[in-house]
């Protein structure tokens, strides 16, 4: 009459179903034009101070 572990097999089963299947969702909730803007804006910026790095690297050197 009773079970054994066939429910525990089961809620194992279906949890490592459910990881699986929300692995490569996003928690942001932005569009795909929002994530687009916000990942450009953050490139423009990583590649400003990549350019004032080296301007105030090569002003050093000339002294």
């Amino acid at each position: 009459m009773t079970r054994g572990n066939q429910r525990d097999l089961a809620r194992q089963k279906n949890l490592k179903k459910q990881a699986e299947l929300n692995k490569g969702k996003r928690n942001d909730n932005l569009t795909v034009e929002q994530r687009k803007a916000r990942d450009a804006e953050v490139m423009r910026e990583k590649q400003r101070k990549k350019e004032a790095a080296e301007g105030h690297q090569q002003t050093s050197k000339v002294k």
